[in-house]
């Protein structure tokens, strides 16, 4: 892939705006494919690619979050954290209001409108993260000390399970 040659979209604006360094990746995106497909297209461990997961708060608050690709966010276990009474995952066309992405290319970084970020604590384990650059089958690698200079990030432990 041209490494010249990758979508600019708010996401990768940005990222440059706040001077994050990040090499984009582009593959052949499939419906439904998930990060499984994109950590086998891109030849990481799935484990590695984040996903950006908009979910809902029961009084409607949307919110983000990251979370490993292997593995599932424990929604009662989020709302328990977050103090409130359920949290569930946003309608997509909801999740596109907020977010100005469309799902499947949702990323965290430039936001229509600010959200509130929660992270899986263990993704701060990894040197190297794979994260959705704002486009159906466009990730970018960043180091995950950039991730937390990028974001203003809540660390939560909310992972379940391997899928």
């Amino acid at each position: 892939m041209d490494k010249d040659n990758y979508p600019v979209t708010p996401a990768v604006r940005s990222l440059r705006e706040k001077r994050i360094v990040f090499e984009p990746h582009l593959y052949a995106y499939e419906e439904r494919g998930g990060t499984q497909r994109s950590a086998e297209e891109l030849r990481v461990d799935e484990h590695a690619v984040i996903k950006t997961l908009v979910m809902e708060t029961d009084s409607r608050e949307p919110l983000i979050v990251l979370m490993h690709g292997d593995r599932e966010v424990s929604t009662k276990e989020l709302a328990r954290t977050l103090g409130v009474k359920s949290v569930s995952p946003c309608d997509p066309a909801v999740a596109q209001k907020h977010t100005g992405y469309q799902v499947g290319g949702t990323s965290p970084f430039g936001t229509r409108k600010p959200l509130a970020v929660y992270a899986e604590k263990t993704i701060f384990d990894l040197p190297v993260i794979y994260i959705n650059g704002g486009k159906r089958g466009f990730l970018v690698s960043i180091s995950s000390t950039d991730l937390r200079r990028a974001l203003k990030i809540s660390d939560v432990t909310v992972a379940t399970g391997s899928r």
